[in-house]
């Protein structure tokens, strides 16, 4: 299964990904997720979008282990490589967000390691619940000078990244893991670097 590629032209409109599948490539969720990303000239903004009965979560402090609940994630790293070093990033139907620095040196998640003290400067995110349409929101702005680009730093064309949703029944039932590029492993795992696809970025 090859990884997909995203165009989006630097200042031009939002792109939207194709939906997220499951996360073992084996189908559809139950519940679709959309993404949508925008790349300016000082900040990269991805929107999520995902159907959702009954969105809900109970942690409210920022690095709180939203992936226990629900939450949609975004793993990202500058370059065309399968990464040893990404940012990960999530975000639950509460607002609350968590970003921190992976370390991943053989690409197996037996061997990373998190830097939960690293924070993205400068990033602002916003999560909205509508019940009535049945439906969630959760959207990051991250500037590029937060991850590691400042102006007069020119930054790469070309990044690594997928999207990923937690999708848990509060009722204990079983979780639905969905990826834009399934990371085709069993129990679901989301830390496979190799299976991150491409964002390329530019006027072309």
């Amino acid at each position: 299964m090859t990884a997909p590629t995203l165009r989006v032209k630097d200042g031009g409109p939002s792109v939207v990904a194709a939906p997220l599948r499951l996360a073992d490539g084996t189908g559809w969720p139950r519940q679709r997720t959309v993404v949508s990303v925008r790349s300016e000239a000082d900040a990269l903004t991805v929107l999520f979008t995902c159907d959702d009965t009954d969105a809900w979560g109970t942690l409210t402090r920022r690095d709180d282990p939203v992936y226990k609940e629900e939450c949609v994630e975004l793993f990202l790293a500058p370059g065309e490589d399968d990464p040893k070093d990404y940012f990960e990033f999530e975000l639950s139907p509460l607002g609350t967000f968590f970003d921190a620095r992976i370390h991943n040196p053989t690409g197996r998640r037996e061997s990373l390691s998190a830097d939960l003290e690293w924070r993205a400067r400068g990033a602002t995110w916003r999560a909205a619940v509508d019940r009535a349409a049945a439906r969630w929101t959760a959207e990051m702005r991250l500037p590029w000078a937060g991850l590691g680009f400042p102006s007069g730093v020119v930054r790469p064309r070309v990044w690594r990244l997928n999207f990923y949703r937690i999708d848990r029944p509060r009722d204990g039932s079983a979780a639905e893991y969905s990826a834009w590029s399934p990371t085709a492993v069993t129990p679901p795992n989301f830390h496979v670097p190799s299976r991150f696809g491409w964002l390329r970025l530019g006027d072309d």
